[in-house]
């Protein structure tokens, strides 16, 4: 039985990895409609798509356009719900059902978050637990109400996500999902997570790590300056200037941040102030979560607990 859902995927030379994620996706009972945006790839993805998978629908963009490629999927999706996918991941049976029948059933939700299993051993990601302790009340959601997820485990009601833009073409890959939680918090949709949602990630071999976490720690500042106080953002550049003193990462963060902001800074918007004291109360939690008191410094993990 066919269910109203959309799975978008961004992808940039994994051809290889991707056709096997559409492989998952093509089992599935569930039988989504899938739209692979190509990041401008150069290992051949469109064609090796097109001949494996003729069904799905393939778009080609000229270059790197990062999580914003994401946004071309969701406007030419014709269901009411998107999931998404990355190239090493994809959803387990009877995942995408349960984020249909809960989005119809919970008219306030604009986002629902799925359990990730890591590797071929399905180990919890980490950041599993950080959702599931969320402090946030529920108010009668169907899980622990959340301000961050990771792309690849979101199910997204698709008014919702247009409605405020969908992702931001500054962001590229790595951290991009904290700007539109914090978005759709502010438009009055609530984000859950669903631990009986569950997601598969075989992580790239292909990855680049260093690069990644230049943009992870740019993108966490960035999202401070576009969105929270500013003696906040003025904090958060400080200490990424410290860190910055004995991490090359840190270093290129902290010049690609300096960069953007001339052009980034007249989208700032405050997020209100009720959801300025939950993010507070996420921080507090995290804190309270890391020995000593201390907070985890890992953009990821930062994200999610606010």
């Amino acid at each position: 039985m066919t269910v109203p859902v959309t799975v978008v995927i961004a992808t940039r030379n994994r051809a290889a990895e991707l056709c096997r994620t559409l492989g998952r996706l093509a089992a599935l009972s569930e039988a989504p409609d899938v739209i692979v945006v190509d990041n401008g790839s150069a290992d051949g993805t469109a064609t090796a798509v097109r001949d494996s998978y003729p069904a799905v629908q393939v778009v080609t963009l000229p270059g790197n356009r990062g999580a914003w490629a994401r946004n071309v999927g969701v406007a030419r999706a014709r269901t009411r719900y998107v999931a998404f996918s990355d190239d090493d991941s994809w959803w387990e049976p009877g995942s995408l059902r349960l984020a249909c029948d809960l989005l119809d059933a919970y008219p306030g939700i604009g986002l629902i978050v799925g359990r990730i299993l890591v590797g071929e051993h399905r180990a919890d990601d980490p950041l599993n637990a950080v959702l599931a302790a969320s402090p946030l009340p529920r108010d009668g959601l169907p899980g622990p109400r959340v301000l961050g997820f990771l792309g690849c485990s979101a199910v997204a009601r698709r008014s919702a996500y247009l409605s405020v833009g969908g992702y931001s073409a500054l962001f590229g890959i790595g951290g991009e999902e904290e700007l539109l939680a914090l978005d759709l918090a502010a438009a009055g949709w609530a984000a859950v997570y669903v631990d009986r949602m569950i997601v598969r990630h075989i992580p790239s071999t292909a990855r680049n790590t260093a690069r990644r976490r230049a943009v992870e720690q740019r993108n966490a500042v960035l999202v401070q300056w576009l969105r929270r106080p500013a003696a906040r953002a003025a904090v958060g550049t400080a200490l990424l200037a410290a860190r910055a003193l004995r991490d090359p990462a840190a270093r290129s963060a902290l010049a690609a941040l300096l960069r953007m902001l001339p052009r980034a800074l007249p989208g700032r918007r405050r997020v209100p102030a009720g959801l300025e004291a939950e993010l507070r109360l996420l921080e507090q939690a995290g804190r309270r979560a890391q020995p000593g008191g201390t907070a985890d410094t890992h953009p990821l993990r930062r994200i999610l607990r606010g």
